[in-house]
């Protein structure tokens, strides 16, 4: 059975200002997800799960859906604001949706077999997908999952802060918590977190995630009791979201399993800014000139 790589399409880029999801930065009008969607398909993946909003569908399929669908079998899911709220009512006043462990959740009756979790805006690198395969394939179980990390320098943005999920990892490559720090910058050489957390500054090795996690699909039945429990006590916090690392942190500390860190030597890069749009094209340029991809990947 064919790993499946699931999408996180659906958030509404508010820092952008734009729906950057189907924005064309290659030099035919590729997306950053093309990519993504071209390296799993090279590395042995057999379907691609989208989730993203309804009210956006007609126009994903025209830029994305259909010119992958006769490359590798193409799923859609809704992230609705009401699935999985079964006993609560929704308060009218929400408009945010509740996260991306919802947004995982959302996909469960279209994914059946072990599965990649993306963003649809960020570029991971064919070395990620190779090796997340690879595990899917050989290592993956219910109480093993694995996570990508991404060396910290190699993800920052030179037009503004970012937040990062920070990564403990133990002697054994296990990863102990994920912790979000905030508006990390670099100056100088030297990386500076301007939040109100412990230490300020952070060696640029250290593992960042980028929101590529890999799981079983018996993750399915953990997420859904964990939203229970989320929506019961946070029904009426408008800006409250169920993050993946919500479900990787109970899964640890619940010594339910283990996630595994696995290194990566591909370079991310994305679109957190309008100004980083120039630089996504550059790197893309300079990939494609190296020969890792043809200048027209459909």
């Amino acid at each position: 059975m064919k790993p499946t790589l699931v999408i996180l399409a659906a958030g509404m880029a508010s820092r952008y200002g734009s729906m950057k999801q189907v924005e064309g930065f290659g030099p035919s009008g590729e997306t950053i997800m093309d990519y993504s969607v071209f390296d799993a398909i090279r590395s042995g993946y057999g379907k691609v799960v989208f989730i993203i909003r309804k009210e956006f569908v007609e126009n994903f399929r025209l830029a994305i859906g259909n010119k992958i669908e006769k490359k590798i079998k193409v799923e859609y899911v809704f992230q609705e604001m009401s699935s999985f709220t079964e006993g609560f009512l929704v308060p009218s006043g929400r408009t945010k949706p509740w996260g991306t462990a919802h947004a995982v959740l959302c996909a469960s009756e279209k994914v059946n077999e072990p599965f990649t979790v993306i963003n649809a805006d960020d570029f991971y690198g064919q070395d990620s997908f190779e090796k997340s395969f690879n595990f899917l394939k050989n290592e993956c179980r219910e109480n093993i999952y694995a996570i990508m990390g991404y060396r910290l320098l190699n993800t920052l943005s030179e037009h503004g802060t970012v937040n990062r999920g920070i990564c403990e990892v133990d002697k054994s490559g296990n990863l102990v918590s994920v912790v979000e720090r905030l508006n990390i910058s670099l100056n100088d050489k030297i990386i500076t977190c301007n939040d109100d957390m412990l230490p300020r500054h952070l060696s640029p090795e250290t593992d960042a995630s980028m929101n590529f996690w890999c799981f079983s699909p018996a993750v399915f039945t953990y997420i859904e009791k964990l939203f229970k429990e989320f929506i019961s006590e946070n029904l009426n916090k408008p800006k409250s979201e169920f993050f993946i690392p919500i479900i990787a942190d109970r899964f640890i500390k619940e010594k339910r399993g283990v996630i595994k860190v696995i290194h990566t030597s591909s370079q991310w890069f994305g679109v957190t800014y309008k100004e980083d749009a120039g630089m996504v094209r550059e790197r893309l340029m300079k990939l494609i000139d190296a020969g890792e991809y043809p200048e027209k990947l459909w």
